[in-house]
């Protein structure tokens, strides 16, 4: 019996050492030595360009997903990043933003904020219209919180902020058909009330106004569905959109109207690229723009007709448990799934990863190890000395044993404390080169140190369908290899609050209500405060292990040489200034 197991550990180790070669081949060369790591930091963030720009033009745009984009086109229902894409060109939020991801006058609108930092007074600028023309109001900014207040709404953005709006709480509950707390000052002024001065006013406050008059006539519970929102969605951006092939691509025409004048570029032509194709798209011009796949960081950088801009993202990727369920009709997580109540099991399986290993031989460090669950994009608030989960398979081992997770029947796994087999159901999405030899690495990790993990369904799920299954509580998903866009509002309470619906973990915690409510108090104006505060949280979240944190990521983009302005710089609204200074793509 013996044997059995030590062969079975073995192989594990055998396999993992194997996956992190395979993982490092370049193209259909499968190398035995991996490849160096790369200096992800010295990507430029702005597009070098001294070339004359000429008129118009069209930018070709590649979406870089294994999936289709759901069509879910506004911003207060979109929730996968395909989505926010095709977003980014058609519509924007009210208030611009700064380096700092504060909210500034550089905008669609303006703001004060009163002398007890409870009420926002936003001003839209007269000449801000939609892309059909109509006005873009006081209204249409009421109108986004009456529909994310209401019951009838499904999705999302109905977070913490919303809440505390004075007067939402009887709305929400249909006592109301008003929002007391919001006032039309006149067609373009309203005024938002809190019940509390919050300093994510400034920079996770709502500004996505919805189109009232063009969206009248569909019920609440029917927009995410109508085709107002899916076929032919309009918005207050730089381009417009003159053709959708749902899930496929969509053209873009400039908007001449655009609030800051019309853009350089003639019009946009976005199309879905699969990621196995992203830099041969580059290449050989069929794209101008695109993301692309670490695994292809070499083909990139050997490109002569690209610059790589790059920065660190505001993302992290996970590994997360299902402790419970989301109960719609309370809005509120349970947790009260009992499977990986005892945070020993947690931590183990979080001991048995080598991130670092990961980061630089598969992702060639444009990953790198994760130790707590705000990025280092917030550097103010990233707390490094969290030491996170470095790799020890002794120390993983020792807590199973002390959790009473033993190996009794000698077949090379642990059954639980109470003597019944315990397999570990993961689901894992695909989306790249790597991604089913990472999801057998974080598999093989596991079963190295006694547990019996296994793919669900034995296969990799495909993006709409793996966050179906996430966001549905599947009962066949135990764990899940996840990754979130934070957003530039630091308040993590959208993700971890007990009321959240993206808390796909469903985990609950006294301490964590306590601090996320410190970390918005009028007390966190205070910037030492509310570093504090989010450092206590971020501990807190390692400690009780709900999620691993694995993965910070460099957001790495290929563009066209003939691409004049494109910027990564925070908070920078340079669409309308991207131009191109030749007819074809350089090749």
């Amino acid at each position: 019996m013996k044997k059995v197991k030590t062969i079975s550990k073995v192989i594990s180790a055998l396999a993992i050492s194997s996956l992190l070669l395979s993982a490092c081949s370049t193209g259909n060369k499968t190398s035995t030595k991996p490849a160096a790591k790369v200096d992800a930091s010295a990507f430029p963030l702005k597009m070098k360009n001294d070339n004359k720009s000429i008129q118009g033009g069209i930018l070709k745009y590649g979406l870089i997903s294994d999936t289709a984009f759901e069509g879910k086109l506004n911003a207060n229902f979109f929730e996968s990043s395909p989505d926010s894409d095709v977003l980014q060109f058609f519509d924007e939020q009210l208030l611009g933003t700064d380096e700092n991801y504060m909210y500034d006058q550089s905008g669609a609108a303006t703001y004060e904020l009163s002398n007890d930092n409870k009420t926002i007074t936003i001003k839209i600028k007269d000449n801000v219209n939609w892309s059909n023309g109509d006005p873009v109001t006081a209204e249409d900014l009421e109108y986004t919180y009456l529909v994310v207040g209401n019951k009838d709404y499904t999705s999302v953005r109905y977070d913490s902020l919303m809440q505390q709006v004075v007067g939402m709480a009887d709305y929400h509950a249909g006592k109301t058909d008003k929002i007391s707390g919001i006032k039309i000052i006149d067609p373009k002024t309203i005024s938002i009330t809190f019940t509390q001065a919050n300093p994510s006013l400034l920079t996770g406050l709502n500004t996505n106004p919805m189109p009232k008059k063009y969206l009248a006539n569909v019920p609440i519970a029917k927009l995410v569905s109508s085709d107002q929102i899916r076929k032919h969605p309009i918005g207050f951006g730089p381009f417009k959109i003159k053709n959708i092939v749902p899930g496929e691509s969509v053209e873009f025409v400039a908007n001449k109207d655009y609030w800051k004048g019309a853009p350089k570029l003639d019009g946009v032509l976005l199309k879905v690229v699969n990621p196995t194709v992203a830099t041969a798209s580059l290449e050989n011009g069929n794209l101008d723009v695109a993301d692309f796949p670490a695994e292809q960081i070499d083909k990139a950088r050997s490109l002569k007709n690209i610059e790589i801009l790059g920065k660190v993202d505001l993302a992290y990727d996970y590994i997360g448990f299902k402790l419970g369920h989301y109960d719609a009709k309370k809005e509120l997580n349970v947790m009260d799934n009992p499977k990986f109540q005892d945070k020993r099991v947690r931590e183990a399986m979080a001991y048995a990863i080598d991130t670092k290993e990961i980061g630089d031989k598969m992702y060639r460090g444009l990953r790198f190890a994760a130790n707590t669950v705000i990025p280092p994009s917030f550097p103010k608030y990233w707390d490094k000395d969290v030491k996170g989960f470095t790799k020890d398979v002794n120390k993983a081992k020792k807590l199973l044993d002390e959790a009473g997770y033993k190996d009794t029947n000698g077949d090379g796994f642990r059954e639980d404390p109470n003597g019944k087999p315990f397999v570990i159901n993961f689901l894992a999405k695909s989306g790249s080169d790597i991604a089913q030899p990472l999801a057998q690495l974080y598999i093989q990790s596991w079963i190295a140190i006694g547990l019996n993990a296994q793919l669900v369904d034995g296969r990799l799920a495909e993006m709409n369908s793996f966050y179906d299954r996430v966001e549905k509580d599947d009962p066949k998903v135990d764990v899940f290899a996840g990754a979130w866009g934070t957003g530039s509002d630091p308040d993590p309470s959208g993700l971890w609050s007990k009321d959240a619906m993206f808390n796909y973990q469903r985990w609950t915690n006294a301490e964590n209500d306590t601090l996320l409510q410190e970390g918005t108090s009028p007390k966190a104006f205070d910037s030492k405060y509310r570093v504090d505060v989010y450092n206590k949280w971020q501990q807190l979240i390692h400690d009780e292990v709900p999620m691993i944190p694995t993965l910070y990521r460099y957001a790495t983009v290929g563009v066209n040489k003939r691409v004049k302005g494109w910027d990564l710089t925070n908070g920078k609204n340079y669409l309308p200034d991207v131009s191109l200074t030749s007819e074809n793509p350089v090749k």
